[in-house]
């Protein structure tokens, strides 16, 4: 019950209540502006949050992670452009519901599922961390090792169309993550005699190329000037009780696709929007409506991507490996602060545990109520040009860099990973993996060594759940190789029989 009591009492300190603001209303806006994701914006924003407290700082991370999942949905629905590639699924039927006049019953239906969607996976994280925690608490080194690599892996076969350019990005992640002091014995590797390279590359700054700058960059190498407008008739907003009644089985269905979805490293809201519509549509009584301006297939669609919040908080907290690119970001804040999240967070700070819940859950709350009064302004926002955006962007990403170490060489830093990840971005290489095995390669490398020093390397195969995790991690890496194979038999079979009905039919 203490426990639970300094959680929660920690939000009457008014700092963090004025940092739930100001993360709440980024968020919203950031949402609102395609091309700016909320893995930008954290990244962004954690150059600013370092110097304050943990509690602090992370009602602003949180909080920019919540309202960007409520804000991306009003470009998505009125302009048919996704705010942040959670909401891709959301454009399937909300512009079509726009374009029928439904806007604004739309944004709030979007509003109030991404909502529910949110808190249900916030109670799977109350009752699911904990014990997931407990057990990992029994791992050793072998089974730490295996943990990470399974992560990796997992990230690697779901965050890019290529396998092989996936596992090279995670593998040039784990070789920049050997930069700097040897974790078992001190010395220093790979420095060439710069001292600024002695503690490692700086993966805050790494984090903001990659994500900030390198987007910043591709938008201005890309942009074209848009003709499309949003579309300005709302409609009425106020669903019917009918409505409301056909929401209920995707809703119930999407809830639990996106709460697994985001407990799985990389696959994020984007996947589990677009699986959580098919897996809706497959159900439907009327599925042929799907696509055409279905509530059925918007409610899907923002239930499941929403619902990963809680799974991909989950992964991180109770085993310390990011659900996703945002939670990258948030994970390397953490340890910045001194926290280490993971099975240790549990039993060395439990009150920090209730905290983020409660962040959490209050952000959805506050941001159901933005929704339902915003809409009509954000709508004018989405007519700012972009130039505007990007100046402001920019300015952010370099003060906020040198203010994690007051040093340039972190700026030189981030604006060379920029440049990295624009090459990545734009010949398929996915920054996830890379970023992933920046921040876990130390933790792998560490346990990995222990593991051999105390019982070599057969306790890697020896050791039941380290057998298992490298088994899955296999798996994961082989399966996508085996269903692309069949596919492309399969497409070469149907070549095959097309090309034989013309000359059967002569």
């Amino acid at each position: 019950m203490n426990t639970i009591a300094d959680g929660l009492g920690v939000l009457l300190d008014p700092t963090v209540g004025v940092c739930l603001l100001l993360g709440l209303a980024i968020g919203t806006l950031v949402g609102a502006f395609p091309g700016i994701t909320g893995t930008m914006a954290v990244a962004l924003a954690s150059g600013f949050t370092l110097t304050l407290e943990p509690e602090q700082g992370l009602a602003v991370l949180l909080t920019i992670y919540v309202g960007a999942n409520f804000g991306d949905r009003i470009p998505s629905i009125l302009v048919n452009t996704p705010g942040t590639p959670a909401s891709i699924a959301t454009t399937l039927d909300g512009y079509p519901l726009a374009k029928q006049g439904r806007a604004g019953l739309a944004l709030v239906l979007s509003a109030l599922v991404t909502t529910g969607g949110i808190l249900v996976s916030m109670v799977v994280f109350l009752f699911a961390a904990r014990p997931i925690a407990q057990l990992a608490l029994e791992f050793g080194p072998a089974e730490m090792f295996a943990l990470v690599i399974f992560g990796l892996t997992v990230m690697v076969s779901v965050s890019s169309k290529s396998l092989l350019k996936g596992l090279l990005s995670g593998v040039a992640g784990l070789v920049i993550g050997t930069v700097g002091r040897d974790p078992i014995t001190g010395d220093e590797r790979f420095v060439f005699g710069m001292d600024d390279l002695s503690s490692g590359l700086p993966f805050i700054a790494v984090i903001i190329g990659l994500f900030g700058i390198a987007e910043l960059f591709d938008q201005l190498l890309t942009h074209r000037t848009s003709t499309a407008r949003p579309v300005s008739s709302l409609g009425r907003s106020r669903p019917t009780r009918a409505e409301v009644r056909q929401l209920g089985r995707p809703f119930a269905v999407s809830s639990a696709v996106g709460t697994v979805v985001g407990a799985l490293p990389a696959a994020g809201g984007d996947i589990a929007g677009l699986i959580g519509w098919d897996r809706a549509k497959r159900m439907s009584k009327r599925p042929e409506k799907f696509g055409k301006g279905s509530l059925e297939g918007l409610a899907a669609a923002d239930t499941a991507s929403s619902a990963t919040l809680g799974g991909s908080l989950t992964t991180t907290m109770a085993l310390g490996i990011p659900g996703d690119s945002v939670m990258a970001v948030m994970l390397g804040s953490m340890v910045i602060w001194g926290l280490q999240p993971g099975p240790s967070l549990f039993t060395d700070s439990p009150d920090l545990v209730i905290t983020i819940a409660a962040i959490m859950i209050i952000a959805t709350v506050l941001s159901l109520a933005i929704s339902l009064v915003r809409t009509k302004g954000m709508v004018r926002l989405l007519d700012l040009p972009h130039h505007y955006l990007w100046t402001g962007v920019l300015l952010f990403c370099l003060v906020g860099t040198y203010a994690t170490t007051n040093d340039i060489y972190t700026v030189w830093v981030m604006l060379v990973a920029g440049v990295v990840g624009v090459v990545m971005k734009r010949t398929g290489f996915p920054a996830g993996p890379m970023v992933l095995g920046l921040l876990l390669g130390p933790l792998a490398e560490s346990n990995l060594r222990r593991a051999l020093l105390i019982d070599g390397p057969s306790t890697l195969v020896t050791q039941p759940v380290s057998a298992i995790l490298l088994g899955l991690a296999v798996l994961g890496l082989v399966t996508p190789l085996i269903a692309r194979a069949r596919s492309a038999r399969r497409a070469r079979s149907r070549a095959t029989e097309a090309d034989q009905s013309p000359a059967d039919s002569r």
